[in-house]
């Protein structure tokens, strides 16, 4: 069970390690995916109001961390999701099945290397046939950090890793996608602060969550006007299996937000549901900020 005493100020997750890709079961403390925090520290189960009934959303890395937050506040506000992930991530996203259909919707898993584009192409081709034909919302989320502290040690195998991880699918899925949505449709990429702060010891990560931003800003200009919205979200510290799997100890003590503590992947997700639903209306190209209250002016 995850522990709600996350929310209260100062709270700081213990220093652990796990090998990549990392898995949520393992974490300690568990992450929070389906509660928001109440004034007093404490926590209270999301609130669902219907804003997604009949959707259907593609989710990649929807196993753990802000992926499974995200399907789960999606199958709470009546949509259904189609969640891929690594093979090493199954019991995570075994897990992840059980807590959606629990809300009452499906949750259909693929396992898949998003790093083939072939393998991009068939992920959208099976969750369209899972759909019926019909894809709503397509969140791209999927990545890879591992913290180098200077440009000479960063391997050229591990840079096309990132790149080839963190954006190179956000296109193949994107462009796979477009032709199953229709006007009201919308893709979401999930992108990063350290695409504003450009944090020195994710040099690889930071350069692809900020291609991410102009790719959201540029597709977003050749679809809005057909009546698809893209959108970003640029999360700043947040409690998921990446952490313990690529962050040192020294990162891991310092993994905190001006608010002091790490965010939880539920108050992630709640933007997720937003730029997903109607209430989001007339945003598109923009990116949202959840990172807990550094101004970044982006």
């Amino acid at each position: 069970m995850s522990d709600k005493g996350q929310f209260q100020q100062g709270h700081q997750p213990e220093v652990q390690h796990q090998p990549l890709p990392g898995l949520e079961k393992n974490l300690k403390p568990r992450p929070i995916y389906d509660h928001l925090p109440t004034p007093d520290g404490g926590a209270q189960l999301y609130k669902a109001a219907g804003k997604l009934e009949g959707k259907k959303a593609i989710i990649t890395g929807g196993d753990s961390g802000i992926g499974r937050a995200t399907a789960i506040l999606y199958a709470m506000e009546g949509a259904d999701v189609f969640i891929a992930y690594l093979k090493e991530e199954q019991e995570d996203a075994d897990e992840t099945k059980k807590l959606v259909e629990s809300k009452g919707r499906k949750c259909y898993l693929h396992t898949t290397d998003l790093r083939d584009r072939g393998n991009c192409k068939k992920l959208v081709d099976e969750a369209v046939k899972k759909f019926g034909g019909q894809v709503d919302i397509l969140v791209n989320n999927a990545a890879y950090q591992m913290m180098v502290e200077d440009i000479k040690d960063l391997s050229e195998d591990q840079w096309l890793q990132t790149f080839n991880t963190n954006i190179h699918p956000y296109f193949y899925l994107a462009k796979y996608v477009l032709p199953h949505m229709k006007p009201g449709s919308t893709i979401i990429n999930n992108a990063s602060i350290n695409a504003y702060i450009g944090r020195p010891d994710l040099l690889d990560y930071t350069a692809t969550k900020g291609a991410i931003i102009s790719f959201t800003r540029g597709l977003s200009n050749q679809y809005v006007g057909r009546g698809i919205r893209v959108n970003a979200v640029a999360p700043g510290p947040v409690w998921t299996p990446l952490i313990p799997a690529t962050m040192t100890d020294d990162a891991m003590k310092q993994f905190t937000s001006p608010m002091g503590r790490p965010s939880q992947p539920s108050e992630i997700a709640t933007c997720f549901v937003f730029l997903a639903s109607p209430d989001s209306s007339s945003i598109s190209g923009q990116t949202l900020h959840p990172n807990g209250g550094s101004i970044i002016n982006g």
